[in-house]
C-alpha cells in the first residue's frame, strides 16, 4: 500500500476491534522466551514488531507456535550464543533483545530498518560500562552493530529515560530473565512512567518480583511461571476510535477493551470525558459515546506521561473552540519520526496554524482544506491524522503501509468503516 485517500465517515454509530497490545505482547514474550518452560499467550491479531520479535527468537534458538488464540512459547534459558537477529523497526525489541543477550552472553550481529537505525540507543553507552563490547557497522552509537558479551555481572546500572523509557525497561527484563537480581536506577526522574509500571507489572505476573523504591527498581529472576497469561487488546490503538466518536459525535465500541487497563494509555479517555464523552464498560467491550456532545474546548495539557496520544489529541485541535497547548513531548523528536515536526507540517499542508517548541505545540482551530499528507514511514502519524479525513474527508495519507508496524489491519478497516 502506497497511498490510502481517506473517506467521510457517516456513521454514528460502529463497532471495531484492535490487535493484541504490542507493548504487553512483546514483553510477555520476551519473559516466557528467555526462561525455562512452555507459556501460552492468549492474544488477538499480531503486529509487525511482534513478528521482527518472533524472528529474532527464531534466530537465537526458541520456539514459537502460533495457534487458534494465541501463540504458545517454548521458553529456555539454553538460547544460541552466537546468532544474527533482525529487529527491523522494532525499538522495543531492539533495546530489549540487546539488554538481554548482554545478561546472557555471547556474539550476536543485530541488524534493524533504515529508520530503526537513525534512532538513539543509550543501552549501548550503558552496557559499554559492563565491558560488553562493540562493534559498529555505520554510526557509532546505534544499529546496526556485532556485540560480544562475557555477560554482565552488574547487580544495578544506572539508565536515563529522558529519550526512551525501553532501555530502562529492557535493563528490568534482563534482570527477570537473567537467573539474578537486578537493581535499575533511573537517573532523571520517570520512575512514574507507564511503561515501566507495565514492564514491572509483567514481571510479576510471570513469577518474578519488582519493586519500586524512589527512583530504583529492584527486580528479582522469574521463578514458577504461569502455563498461560492473557494479552490486552492494544488501548493505543483503541483510543483513535475513541477520539473518531468525539470528533464524530458518535457512539464508538471496541471490543474486548476494559476500563482497567495496564496500559497508560487508557488515562486518555478522561479527556473525553472532560468534553461530555460518556464511558461505558458492557460485555462487548468500551464504548465511547459522544452523540449528546456539542462544541469542545481544546487542550491544555503535560503529556508527557500520554505522549503516543499527543497526536490523537493534535487530529482534535483543529475542530475545537478553543486553542490547544500541549507540554511534555521533548521525546517525541526521537522516535520513528521527529513526531512535532511531523504534527506542524501535516497540519500547516491542511491550513492549520501550528506552532511547535521544543518541548510540544500549540494547534488553533480552523477549517482543514484537503491535502496530501505524509506519514514520514511512522504508524502513529499515518493513524492520527486518519482521524481528519473522516471528519472532513479529501485527506490522503502517503506510506500508509507503515501502519503495519503496530496495526496490520487499520486502513482495510477505516475503508470497511467508509464504504459501510
Amino acid at each position: 500500500m502506497d497511498d490510502f485517500t481517506v473517506n467521510k465517515l457517516s456513521s454514528k454509530k460502529f463497532t471495531v476491534e484492535v490487535p493484541a497490545s504490542k507493548s504487553i505482547l512483546i514483553r510477555a514474550l520476551i519473559l516466557s522466551a528467555l526462561t525455562p518452560g512452555d507459556t501460552f499467550l492468549a492474544s488477538g491479531e499480531l503486529c509487525g514488531d511482534v513478528r521482527a520479535l518472533l524472528f529474532s527468537l527464531d534466530a537465537l534458538g526458541v520456539r514459537t507456535e502460533k495457534c487458534e488464540g494465541g501463540l504458545l512459547v517454548h521458553g529456555t534459558r539454553e538460547i544460541a550464543r552466537r546468532a544474527a537477529i533482525d529487529v527491523e523497526s522494532s525499538g522495543a525489541a531492539a533495546r530489549f533483545l540487546t539488554a538481554c543477550l548482554a545478561f546472557f552472553g555471547g556474539d550476536f550481529e543485530v541488524n534493524a530498518s533504515a529508520q530503526m537505525r537513525g534512532r538513539p540507543m543509550e543501552i549501548i553507552s550503558i552496557l559499554k560500562q559492563c565491558g560488553v563490547k562493540f562493534d559498529f557497522s555505520e554510526e557509532e552509537g546505534r544499529l546496526p552493530f556485532r556485540m560480544h558479551s562475557d555477560g554482565v555481572a552488574a547487580h544495578a546500572l544506572t539508565c536515563p529515560t529522558q529519550i526512551s523509557t525501553q532501555d530502562a525497561s529492557g535493563l528490568m527484563l534482563a534482570g527477570a530473565v537473567s537467573g539474578r537480581p537486578l537493581s535499575v536506577v533511573l537517573s532523571d526522574g520517570e520512575e512514574h512512567s507507564p511503561y515501566l509500571t507495565m514492564t514491572a507489572k509483567l514481571i510479576e505476573m510471570f513469577g518474578g518480583a519488582c519493586n519500586r523504591v524512589g527512583n530504583t527498581y529492584n527486580v528479582g529472576p522469574i521463578e514458577n511461571k504461569p502455563n498461560e497469561i492473557g494479552i490486552e487488546p492494544d488501548v493505543s490503538a483503541a483510543c483513535y476510535f475513541f477520539a473518531a466518536a468525539l470528533l464524530l459525535r458518535a457512539a464508538v465500541t471496541v471490543r474486548k477493551i476494559k476500563r482497567e487497563s495496564v496500559q497508560g494509555d487508557i488515562a486518555f479517555l478522561s479527556y473525553l470525558q472532560e468534553r461530555g464523552v460518556r464511558i461505558e464498560e458492557t460485555e462487548e467491550g468500551l464504548t465511547a459515546d459522544a452523540t449528546g456532545v456539542g462544541e469542545y474546548r481544546g487542550f491544555c495539557e503535560d503529556m508527557r506521561s500520554l505522549s503516543d496520544q499527543a497526536l490523537t489529541v493534535a487530529a482534535l485541535a483543529p475542530f475545537a473552540t478553543t486553542p490547544t497547548r500541549i507540554t511534555g513531548l521533548s521525546r517525541l523528536r526521537y522516535q520513528e519520526s521527529d513526531r512535532l515536526a511531523a504534527v506542524c507540517e501535516n497540519l500547516q499542508r491542511l491550513g492549520i496554524k501550528c506552532t511547535v517548541r521544543e518541548d510540544g505545540f500549540t494547534i488553533l482551530p480552523g477549517r482543514p482544506r484537503p491535502a496530501h499528507l505524509s506519514s514520514f514511514g511512522d504508524h502513529r502519524v499515518a493513524m492520527a491524522f486518519t482521524l481528519i479525513g473522516l471528519k472532513t474527508g479529501g485527506v490522503t495519507i502517503g506510506e500508509a503501509a507503515c501502519t503495519r508496524k503496530s496495526f496490520e489491519g487499520f486502513f482495510p478497516l477505516i475503508s470497511a468503516l467508509t464504504k459501510g
